[in-house]
């Protein structure tokens, strides 16, 4: 018997926002529906509506015409949903099996947690998944893209499971994980269940889902059939505008100038000697496979990392950075791959988020900080970076991730850098927002920053740097000019250390 998730109506207001204003559909068992829309659309927090985490202002849903009001998420997973956010939610001290059957651990006869049996219940899905890791080992110890797995396997563990929600799953996971992935997308469809997925990535919409349903300004626009409806087509529905070829329209700098940052030899250990020039005015791509290194040569030079040979030179004078704040001081910033965690600081406003790195700055000699100051350049910087909010005392978590992305960048080039380097700054970013940022990377360099730009996203890296570098196992492999880069050759000199045409 089919099963069928509907949503009637379905509003959610919080003070000054319409996040969801009258949304209704319908999704299926045995097909896959993919969200699209920009951020800040209304998609996670419909998903946030059904998972029990928000209640909604007004309108219900209904699973198999039973009309259910989830007070938590415990209540929701009772009930058969379970809703994987982009926020990993597992205890990193407890092992993998302990994650995947928390509250639900088997016991031996005399009632006590037989960890042996969850082992091998563990080990099953574990190679249902095809990945390398022991049920015993620790969470902690595993990489961010095994702990975004883990989290999957926990909710394809149930078994009462009829709808399954993943919010921008393959953000933190390699081409290999993301297959594994959709095989067990597969044999959830197969298997009759509800599956509702979020990903701003249109290719793995277009291969991995059978309707799309879109959302505009929390509102709910239409539901397309996958393949059916061109995505130039799919994108000007959700954005209101066609955005045409996304990077031929950019405005780029042309006066890229003298050499801005030198880096010689530099190791760490978790890097070998790695030398490059980065110029004014500049947008340098770094290009390779995850685990390749170029995080990590980044947090070497702004000092996250103890460098243990080689040298930094900026504007020709030799530095030292023993910390992220001495590069700042040197004018040197990196806004990180991974926002949740190591960019906002979810608790605080918008404004303390954006006047973090200007304490001394907004400070009297007393130390005593001026609200004044911090206003001023907070309403500053969410004008200057089109910051939907309507005002600058909202929590910053309460902002959709293109806006968290954009307050750290406001964050980042308040201190007047001179190299900006952003790791993966689109990731999990709508394709709207995502032209936004384009244009804005180019400013940068056009005001004469060199830009350091990481991204796993060949066209992305492709389409915006003037220089490519390629890191494999931990070194730099080669460079390629712009004219001259292709996937191919990006691929090729990442997996086998030479360009291959």
């Amino acid at each position: 018997m089919e099963s069928v998730l509907e949503f009637q109506n379905i509003s959610k207001y919080f003070p000054g926002v319409k996040a969801l204003d009258q949304v209704s559909f319908q999704a299926h068992s045995g097909e896959v529906l993919a969200f699209l829309g920009e951020n800040g659309a209304g998609k996670s927090t419909l998903l946030k509506v059904l998972n029990g985490d928000y209640q909604p202002t007004d309108g219900k849903y209904l699973l198999d015409g039973v009309e259910k009001h989830f007070q938590s998420p415990h209540q929701a997973i009772e009930d058969g949903i379970s809703v994987i956010y982009q926020e990993r939610q597992i205890l990193l001290e407890l092992s993998v099996a302990e994650n995947i059957y928390l509250g639900r651990m088997p016991v031996n006869r005399l009632g006590f947690i037989d960890s042996r049996k969850a082992n091998e219940m563990a080990a099953g899905i574990i190679e249902d998944f095809g990945l390398p890791i022991s049920p015993a080992a620790k969470v902690k110890d595993l990489s961010i893209a095994y702990q975004q797995m883990v989290e999957i396997m926990k909710a394809y563990s149930r078994e009462n499971l009829k709808v399954i929600c993943f919010d921008e799953p393959t953000a933190s996971l390699s081409d290999s994980e993301i297959e594994s992935l959709f095989k067990i997308i597969e044999k959830l469809k197969s298997e009759e269940k509800i599956i509702i997925y979020v990903s701003h990535r249109m290719d793995e919409i277009q291969r991995i889902t059978d309707k799309v349903v879109i959302f505009k300004d929390g509102r709910y626009v239409a539901t397309v059939e996958t393949g059916k409806v061109p995505e130039a087509e799919m994108i000007r529905m959700m954005v209101g505008r066609d955005l045409g070829d996304i990077y031929r329209n950019l405005e780029r700098n042309k006066k890229i100038g003298e050499v801005l940052l030198e880096v010689k030899n530099l190791s760490s250990d978790y890097v070998k000697e790695n030398s490059f020039i980065l110029r004014k005015g500049e947008v340098l791509g770094f290009s390779g496979l995850v685990g390749a290194g170029r995080t990590e040569l980044m947090r070497a030079i702004i000092g996250a990392d103890s460098v243990r040979g080689g040298e930094i030179f900026l504007e020709g004078k030799k530095i030292r950075n023993r910390s992220p704040r001495e590069a700042m001081e040197h004018g040197i910033v990196l806004v990180p791959e991974d926002r949740k965690l190591q960019g906002i600081l979810a608790n605080l406003s918008i404004s303390h988020n954006i006047n973090i790195s200007m304490l001394d700055a907004n400070s009297s000699r007393l130390g005593f900080v001026s609200r004044e100051k911090e206003e001023t350049q907070a309403l500053k910087g969410i004008q200057d970076f089109k910051i939907k909010t309507h005002s600058p005392d909202k929590k910053i978590v309460e902002l959709s991730g293109g806006n968290q992305q954009k307050c750290i960048v406001a964050r980042w080039i308040s201190t007047n850098p001179k190299v900006l380097i952003l790791d993966e700054p689109t990731k999990g970013i709508d394709v709207g927002a995502k032209s936004e940022f384009y244009q804005m990377i180019c400013n940068f360099a056009g005001q004469g920053l060199g830009v350091i730009l990481i991204s796993s996203e060949l066209p992305e890296v492709l389409g915006l740097s003037d220089r490519i570098i390629v890191m494999k196992s931990l070194k730099i492999a080669g460079e390629i000019n712009a004219e001259e880069a292709t996937e191919s050759r990006l691929l090729s000199l990442g997996m086998i250390g030479e360009v291959q045409e």
